[in-house]
C-alpha cells in the first residue's frame, strides 16, 4: 500500500457532516495528498463507518484510521471491517489500531490497566479469526499508535508499523530505530500556518489544551526530556514549538524534512489554524507530494 509521502490527519474537518467532509476529501485528493487520516473517540463517527465513507467519495487516495480505538470493538469486527474495505478497496485502507487513553475508556466501563497485554491479546485475536467472505488481494496493513518503547516493539514484531501521534523528529528517528528498517513510520505533525509566535501559539495551546493531561502523552514527552513544568500554563513555548510546527509554509515544509531525514516514510500534516482547509492549500507548493 502507498501511503504516499505526506497525508492529511483531518482533525476538526472530520467533524462535518456525511456531505461536506466527502466534498473535503475529494478536493484533498486532487491537491496530491497521499492519505487521509482521522481518529476515533468513542463521541464521534464510528472508524470503520468513517473509513467507508471517505473510500466511496474518493478514488484514488489512501484512507487510515489514526486510530481505530480497539476497546470500543472486538477484534472479530475489528478484522473483519479491515477485510471488507480492503477488498472493496484494493491498496487504499490502512488499519490504525490504538489503546487510546484512560480517562478516554473509564468512560466505557473497562479496565485500562494492561494496555499492552490488552493489544498483544487483541491482535492474536484477530489473527485467528476465520473471514468466508470474499478476501482482499492483500489485507489492509495493520500499523499501532505507538508511543512507548514496548508499543513500538510490538508494532515491529506483530503489525507493519506505527502511527505515533504528538511526537518530534526526535521520537521519529527513537521510532525508526526501535522499528528497523522495514517497517512503515507514519507520524503526525500538526501545524499552524502563523508567523507571528503569540498567534501561532495560542493556537497551538488551543489544541494541545486537551492532551496535557493524558498520561500517555506526558510520559512520551519525558522520555524525549521535557519536564513536568513544560506542562503548565498551557505548555511552555519549548513544548508547544517542539510538538506544533508553525511559521509560514517553508517552516513547515521543514519540519516535515526534519521528520523523513530522521526516518518517518510518511507525514500526516494537521492543520490547526482558524481555517484548516485553507492551511492545506497554501502549503501544497511547498511540499514535495511525488
Amino acid at each position: 500500500m502507498d501511503l504516499g509521502r505526506i497525508g492529511v490527519w483531518l482533525g476538526g474537518l472530520a467533524q462535518a457532516g456525511a456531505v461536506e467532509e466527502s466534498g473535503t476529501a475529494q478536493e484533498l485528493e486532487e491537491l496530491g495528498y497521499g492519505t487521509l487520516w482521522f481518529g476515533e473517540s468513542g463521541a464521534g463517527k464510528e472508524a470503520f463507518a468513517h473509513a467507508a465513507l471517505l473510500l466511496d467519495a474518493t478514488d484514488r487516495i489512501s484512507v487510515a484510521t489514526g486510530i481505530a480505538n480497539i476497546w470500543l470493538r472486538g477484534p472479530v469486527a475489528a478484522a473483519n471491517g479491515a477485510a471488507t474495505l480492503a477488498e472493496a478497496h484494493p491498496g487504499r485502507f490502512a488499519l490504525g489500531l490504538g489503546v487510546s487513553h484512560p480517562h478516554v475508556v473509564a468512560r466505557t466501563g473497562q479496565d485500562y490497566s494492561r494496555p499492552l497485554t490488552r493489544m498483544r491479546e487483541y491482535l492474536d485475536a484477530m489473527d485467528a479469526v476465520p473471514y468466508l467472505a470474499a478476501a482482499p488481494a492483500q489485507p489492509a496493513p495493520l500499523l499501532l499508535g505507538a508511543l512507548a518503547p514496548r508499543m513500538l516493539e510490538l508494532a515491529r514484531d506483530h503489525a507493519q508499523g506505527a502511527h505515533p501521534y504528538l511526537v518530534t523528529p526526535e521520537h521519529s528517528a527513537r521510532a525508526r530505530a526501535t522499528l528497523g528498517p522495514d517497517r512503515v513510520l507514519a507520524p503526525e505533525q500538526g501545524f499552524v500556518l502563523e508567523t507571528d509566535p503569540d498567534r501561532a501559539r495560542a493556537a497551538a495551546r488551543a489544541h494541545l489544551e486537551r492532551y496535557l493531561a493524558a498520561v500517555n502523552y506526558r510520559s512520551s514527552w519525558l522520555r524525549l526530556g521535557f519536564e513536568e513544568p513544560d506542562f503548565e500554563h498551557g505548555g511552555s513555548d519549548r513544548l508547544v514549538d517542539a510538538l506544533v510546527a508553525w511559521g509560514d509554509e517553508e517552516a513547515v515544509a521543514t519540519r516535515v524534512a526534519e521528520h523523513l531525514a530522521a526516518g518517518a516514510d510518511h507525514v500526516a500534516l494537521q492543520a490547526l489554524g482558524a481555517d484548516p482547509l485553507d492551511e492545506l492549500r497554501r502549503l501544497v507548493p511547498a511540499l514535495d507530494l511525488s
